[in-house]
């Protein structure tokens, strides 16, 4: 066994299966609208993420097409707009929170909401924005993750955003795992530009998180 295997081993350690304990599919549009109906919504923040927005302060092109998917409260396309950006995509599987967004963005022509499945979605897109997504889907899910991601960029095209740095000790989401698990799922789409210790998390998430710079290969 190399390094980079051994690395992966210690890395996956929950989810391998379709389905978690309770066979709940953590993907299916019941089991996320009923998180929500019951304000089950432990991931969200309450604020943009300030790694997430560090980077957008200073992102050139305020025309760029950008995704987020799973994307919540959407508190990163609040910020977007305020920040002149023009062209923003959310993208979220409950109904109850695409209900939520609808009222929230209803004058805000810059925004457009669907509830999709991402995995079904199309699209081309200058930049996809991650916070929370990829840690609600399951790890067997991740390399069709990157895949889906790639296709949906276009050329040069990037993901950027924040992926846990941990595991957690259950068998629903959050998934977590680290840089060695993340690194092989990635490379064979993306160059890594950054995938390094966030320095600006939220003080709950401090040394948790890895901040991430993806470009398409």
């Amino acid at each position: 066994m190399n390094k980079e295997e051994k690395d992966l081993q210690c890395c996956v350690t929950q989810c391998e299966t379709s389905e978690g304990s309770n066979g709940v599919n953590p993907l299916d549009q019941n089991y996320w609208n009923e998180r929500w109906q019951k304000n089950e919504i432990g991931w969200d923040i309450g604020q943009a993420s300030p790694a997430i927005t560090e980077f957008m302060i200073q992102y050139p092109n305020k025309n760029a097409n950008i995704l987020i998917p799973g994307c919540g409260n959407a508190y990163e396309a609040e910020f977007l707009i305020v920040n002149g950006f023009t062209n923003i995509t959310l993208i979220d599987i409950a109904p109850k929170a695409v209900e939520t967004l609808e009222e929230k963005f209803a004058d805000k022509p810059q925004v457009k909401v669907l509830c999709e499945d991402f995995f079904q979605h199309k699209g081309n897109y200058d930049l996809i924005i991650e916070q929370t997504f990829f840690c609600a889907i399951p790890p067997f899910r991740r390399k069709e993750y990157a895949e889906k991601t790639a296709s949906l960029l276009n050329e040069n095209g990037k993901i950027i955003g924040v992926l846990f740095d941990r595991t957690f000790d259950n068998p629903f989401p959050p998934f977590g795992g680290c840089p060695c698990e993340y690194k092989p799922i990635f490379k064979p789409h993306f160059t890594i530009k950054a995938m390094d210790e966030c320095y600006n998390s939220i003080p709950p998430r401090a040394k948790s998180e890895v901040f991430i710079n993806l470009i398409k290969k």
